[in-house]
């Protein structure tokens, strides 16, 4: 993260830096499929995990905060990734089927690391990861 963010993050519980440390790489790869600029990759996953800092005693309470990390960071893509002022173009968040996608073939993650990323059931990501690539495989 760059020092802003360090600083900002600073005082947050150790479970949270611990959970940081989990995921930021594996949210950094998803991101730049995104944003093929690295920096801007990183800002993006920093932006994220700043919106998650300000809601992490709640999120830790909730019955899957990895699940809620992953929605807030998916938001974030979505809401950074904007087509540049010109025609009308619609912006829509990946399906969640491409976004499993993305960290299988892309990024280059097995199922159960997927669904300790996303906060998914393990069997559940490998049949929609077979879904997908029943549907899509053109597109890779």
């Amino acid at each position: 993260m760059d020092d802003d963010a360090d600083d900002d993050l600073a005082s947050m519980p150790l479970e949270f830096t611990a959970f940081c440390e989990l995921h930021r790489p594996r949210y950094l790869s998803y991101a730049r499929v995104w944003f093929h600029d690295p920096v801007r990759a990183g800002q993006v996953v920093d932006r994220a995990l700043r919106a998650l800092a300000g809601i992490w005693s709640e999120v830790l309470g909730s019955p899957n905060p990895t699940a809620i990390a992953w929605q807030i960071l998916r938001s974030t893509v979505a809401a950074c990734d904007r087509p540049a002022p010109g025609p009308i173009a619609e912006h829509r968040p990946a399906p969640a089927d491409e976004d499993l996608a993305i960290l299988h073939y892309v990024v280059g993650l097995a199922a159960p690391e997927i669904a300790d990323t996303v906060g998914a059931e393990r069997a559940s990501v490998a049949g929609q990861l077979r879904h997908a690539l029943q549907r899509m495989p053109q597109e890779w």
